[in-house]
């Protein structure tokens, strides 16, 4: 015959259940904070490396970067389409919410932004650096999101290696011109050889203040791909960057490179007919480093 439990025994069984939850319920509340933890730096590594490839497949002729706002509760992050956060077309906005139990710890970015842009072409960016999210309830669990020049993303502190080792070729070049393009009106290629020329109006890639310059395109000349892409990192600094990709060893057409100003044509940059791209400063090239 079955013994019965008497209402004692039920009350002390419940007892120790409501216990044992108890104890447990910390636990369980540390495990769903990391995993929300862990979650939310994947996702943002996700974000950018979308919004680099969105970039780099031209998507609407236009750059996407990721802007993080630490003024929101909970923090946030947004994927849009533009060339900085203030004069995106907000109709292409996605914003990413934070867990709560998850925030933004620390941005440090060159150039002291909350947003990451990448560059057309190359798919690099300039605002590179690091972010750190962590639990508010525990702010000494963290996770460092790392943002390399070169546009990698990842949960690894990048090496910076001597500038004497590091491999350098004239697909990336800047020029210190010594004076300004912000009065110029045409950006002009001209491939003698064949001989072409392809014109570009400068107008259309200023920002608002004229104080920024970026501009990549592609030309066919004798069908072959030419892609280039200038731009400038502060009209204030003289400083000109020109970008071309040598498209699997094709890219050996010469090419002289202009910027026309006040009808006068400046030579800026003249890469020779090779696949090494070999280039050489024009007379208003200034002076050149190879990157």
């Amino acid at each position: 015959m079955m013994k019965s439990f008497t209402l004692i025994e039920v009350l002390v069984i419940i007892g120790i259940m409501v216990i044992l939850m108890v104890l447990a319920l910390p636990a369980y509340r540390s495990f769903q904070n990391e995993l929300d933890l862990n979650n939310s730096t994947e996702e943002i590594i996700n974000t950018l490396r979308i919004a680099q490839n969105k970039t780099l497949a031209s998507e609407g002729a236009s750059q996407y970067g990721v802007y993080f706002d630490q003024t929101t509760s909970p923090h946030q992050y947004t994927l849009f389409k533009g060339n900085d956060y203030a004069s995106r077309n907000s109709s292409f906005d996605k914003i990413h919410k934070l867990p709560k139990s998850v925030e933004i710890s620390d941005i440090s970015l060159n150039g002291g932004e909350s947003e990451i842009i990448f560059d057309r072409i190359s798919g690099t960016t300039s605002q590179f650096g690091s972010l750190i999210i962590r639990l508010k309830d525990n702010p000494t669990k963290t996770k460092t999101v790392y943002i390399e020049n070169s546009g990698q993303v990842g949960l690894t502190s990048p090496s910076t290696p001597s500038d004497a080792a590091r491999i350098k070729d004239s697909r990336h070049v800047h020029f210190d011109l010594g004076w300004s393009i912000q009065s110029a009106t045409l950006l002009k290629f001209y491939f003698p050889d064949i001989p072409q020329t392809e014109q570009v109006d400068m107008a259309d890639y200023f920002n608002a203040d004229k104080t920024e310059f970026d501009w990549a395109g592609i030309f066919i000349v004798d069908g072959i791909d030419q892609t280039f892409q200038v731009h400038t990192h502060s009209l204030d600094t003289f400083n000109l960057c020109i970008h071309r990709d040598r498209n699997q060893g094709r890219t050996n057409q010469e090419v002289i490179i202009y910027i026309v100003e006040g009808g006068v044509d400046k030579e800026i940059a003249h890469y020779l007919a090779d696949v090494n791209d070999s280039v050489t400063e024009g007379p208003y090239g200034g002076t050149k480093e190879i990157q």
